[in-house]
């Protein structure tokens, strides 16, 4: 499976989220085809989610509401859509060669 795959409208792929890290950050590829997501929220009421779709609307430049979790809520690695992001833009900001 592709790191990044296109959808109708958008891209998806997969993170997996470090929570109660020490910053912010999206360290790269993790088991090549997951991008490695920490964050400084807690697994704690959803903090975690809300921070995960947030760096991802600020690495893609778009608005929070173009990014939703499909699958993994509970769940370290999740599957994220971002909509209105080509392919090629999505390798660019996640730091991934074509």
């Amino acid at each position: 499976m592709p790191a990044v795959w296109m959808i109708d409208g958008g891209v998806q792929f997969r993170v997996r989220v470090q929570p109660r890290a020490a910053k912010n950050e999206l360290v790269g590829l993790w088991d090549e085809n997951i991008f490695k997501l920490r964050l400084t929220a807690p697994p704690v009421d959803g903090e975690a989610n809300t921070a995960c779709l947030r760096m991802i609307a600020e690495i893609f430049r778009c608005p929070r509401s173009s990014v939703r979790i499909v699958s993994g809520q509970t769940s370290r690695v999740k599957v994220i859509e971002v909509k209105g992001a080509s392919l090629l833009f999505a390798h660019e900001v996640l730091g991934q060669k074509v």
